[in-house]
């Protein structure tokens, strides 16, 4: 009976000091030294989120810090979905690469010399 109580008390010391480690709060104010001030110890929850640091739980909350998704398009070269900030545009059509319009245009420009015969 002794064991079976042993292993439960180290279980429960177990989980807490799991949780305590995982605490963003507990990890900077003991860098900090409790300082208030130091790393947003002294501000209030929402403040720290309205800056964009991280809240409570470690995240950060506030709207302005968090991004939304690059959009990703769609080569019509090969299909490839890439970024759209590193995508080339060419006639109109979205590319994942400098080479790929090229080809893309090269290949046109076929077609246009097979048509005018």
């Amino acid at each position: 009976m002794r064991q079976i109580i042993l292993l439960v008390l180290l279980f429960v010391v177990g989980q807490w000091l799991v949780k305590a480690l995982r605490r963003p709060d507990a990890r900077t104010s003991s860098r900090a030294g409790g300082q208030p001030g130091a790393n947003g110890a002294g501000q209030s929850s929402s403040n720290r989120a309205a800056n964009g640091a991280p809240g409570p739980n470690g995240n950060a909350r506030g709207t302005a810090s968090r991004q939304l998704p690059e959009p990703m398009i769609r080569c019509a070269e090969c299909g490839v979905h890439a970024p759209k900030s590193d995508s080339v545009m060419f006639d109109g059509q979205p590319f994942c690469s400098a080479a790929h319009a090229q080809r893309y245009a090269a290949r046109v420009e076929q077609t246009k010399g097979r048509d005018g015969r």
